[in-house]
Order: structure tokens, then C-alpha cells, then sequence
């Protein structure tokens, strides 16, 4: 009888191993990508099954208005995201290093200013296509 023995330097990782857990996050942030990818694909092709004539139909619901509603609801939720991790950053770091608070500071307020234009931008869009 033959006992089946692991050859010395061939390595295997366990699941409790440090670098599975690395692996299982870049598999789901493929997936999570894939998933966006594709949802963004289905949205652009969605204006190729539309009808002609005006936005809203006599009797029917203004298209147009619910999704410019769903797009700054969708704007606004991932700028507030944003702007928490940018927060939550400029904390981490004034905290690790207090002598770079000016600097720190500084370009806070300019990122967050930059995510804050975002929203305000899609809030113009969205007002210029409804009305």
C-alpha cells in the first residue's frame, strides 16, 4: 500500500490563510464589475426600444422625469459614499501625521468640492431635460 505524501516546496493555501481572503475580494470586486458593466450596457441599450413622439404620452407617465429622479437619487447616494471615505481619510491621516493638517485640510475641501460639482451637475442636467 502506497501512502500519498506532499512533495517538499509545493504549497497549498488554506482557506484560513491570509491570502485567500486577498483572492475572495479581487473575485468580488470582479463580479461586482462585471455586474455594473453589464448593467450599464443594458441601460444603454434600452433608447433603442423606445417609441417615437414626445416624452410623455396623453395619459401616460412622464419617462423622462422618473429617470432623471432616479439618476440624481443614484448621483446623490454615491456622492454622499464619497464624500464619507474622503472624510473618513483626511481623519486617518491628520490623525497618523497632525503636522500636515493645513495641506490635509486643503485638499479635503477641494475633493469634497469636486464630488459636491458632480451632483450639482447632474441636478442641472436633470432640471434642463425635465423642463
Amino acid at each position: 500500500m502506497q501512502v500519498c505524501c506532499q512533495r517538499e516546496g509545493v504549497s497549498t493555501v488554506n482557506v484560513n490563510h491570509p491570502l485567500a481572503a486577498i483572492h475572495k475580494e479581487k473575485q468580488m470586486r470582479k463580479i461586482t464589475m462585471v455586474f455594473f458593466a453589464l448593467l450599464a450596457i443594458a441601460m444603454m441599450a434600452l433608447p433603442a426600444y423606445a417609441q417615437g413622439g414626445s416624452a410623455a404620452a396623453p395619459g401616460g407617465a412622464n419617462w423622462v422625469a422618473i429617470a432623471s429622479g432616479f439618476g440624481i437619487a443614484i448621483a446623490a447616494g454615491l456622492a454622499g459614499l464619497g464624500q464619507g471615505r474622503v472624510g473618513a481619510a483626511a481623519c486617518e491621516a491628520m490623525a497618523r501625521n497632525p503636522a500636515a493638517r493645513p495641506a490635509i485640510q486643503l485638499a479635503l475641501i477641494l475633493g469634497l468640492a469636486f464630488i459636491e460639482s458632480l451632483v450639482l451637475f447632474t441636478l442641472v442636467i436633470t432640471f434642463a431635460k425635465v423642463v
